[in-house]
């Protein structure tokens, strides 16, 4: 059964045990990782997911939480022992800034170093991502300082569906795109520009008729009472917790 991973669920400012928005997503032999704004691997370690299954990485923006640990994970996969090519798949901007993380470090003796395959998104609505025997990807535009975009990641084994936000402010295309989805995680940083807070997220939730939703890129501090809040809009919503491990 196809499962989601939260390996971080914390905004750039955070509470001391959780670490960047990244996520990652398995059915066993295929793992897609999204955003790398810190140390990946090590979180999918600590996940108990093998390197060795990984398919492809997302990259959703340029912001450094989100794209900054993109050298340190192409070092480690390396010393794990891949060799093949990686594909990394990101609307422009966020592929540009990966390229620039990594060409800051002079790898040219790091033999067998997998090679990058760079593949562009569209930053449009339902873009496709990836379209395998396994996964169904597609992005669309969210509302932030930079331009970024959310997914819809479907498994073609169970038909199950996961929507994700990344940073955005409550936009009704998101809630579109997140349609009767079984989780719907959605950023929750706090209401203002480029980001949204506990209780517009469970808003989304509702416009999208959504199963679940679960609350992540979250800032420092007490929720509890926008939790009780959002929880009074929509029921099913609850805080992401690191590691935590959710089937869809």
């Amino acid at each position: 059964m196809p499962t989601l991973h939260l390996l971080g669920t914390g905004g750039a400012v955070s509470d001391p045990h959780r670490t960047t928005t990244m996520l990652t997503f398995t059915d066993g032999p295929s793992t897609l990782v999204i955003d790398c704004g810190g140390d990946v691997i090590q979180r999918m370690l600590a996940a108990n997911i093998d390197p060795a299954t990984l398919e492809a990485m997302i990259i959703t923006h340029e912001h450094p939480d989100h794209v900054s640990g993109f050298p340190l994970f192409m070092e480690k996969i390396w010393l794990h022992g891949r060799r093949e090519p990686l594909p990394i798949y990101g609307i422009a901007a966020a592929l540009d800034q990966a390229k620039r993380c990594f060409d800051t470090f002079d790898t040219s003796r790091w033999t067998g170093l997998p090679e990058r395959d760079w593949r562009e998104v569209a930053h449009e609505e339902n873009a496709t991502v990836m379209d395998t025997e396994r996964w169904r990807i597609t992005a669309t535009p969210g509302k932030h300082s930079v331009p970024v975009v959310g997914l819809r990641v479907e498994s073609k084994t169970t038909g199950g569906v996961v929507a994700y936000s990344c940073d955005t402010e409550p936009i009704p295309e998101m809630a579109c795109h997140a349609h009767q989805a079984d989780i719907l995680v959605h950023e929750a940083n706090g209401k203002g520009p480029g980001h949204t807070s506990i209780p517009q997220a469970a808003e989304i939730a509702v416009q999208a008729e959504a199963k679940r939703l679960v609350l992540v890129h979250l800032s420092a501090g007490d929720k509890s009472t926008a939790l009780e809040e959002a929880q009074a809009i929509f029921p099913a919503t609850e805080l992401g917790e690191e590691l935590v491990t959710l089937a869809f």
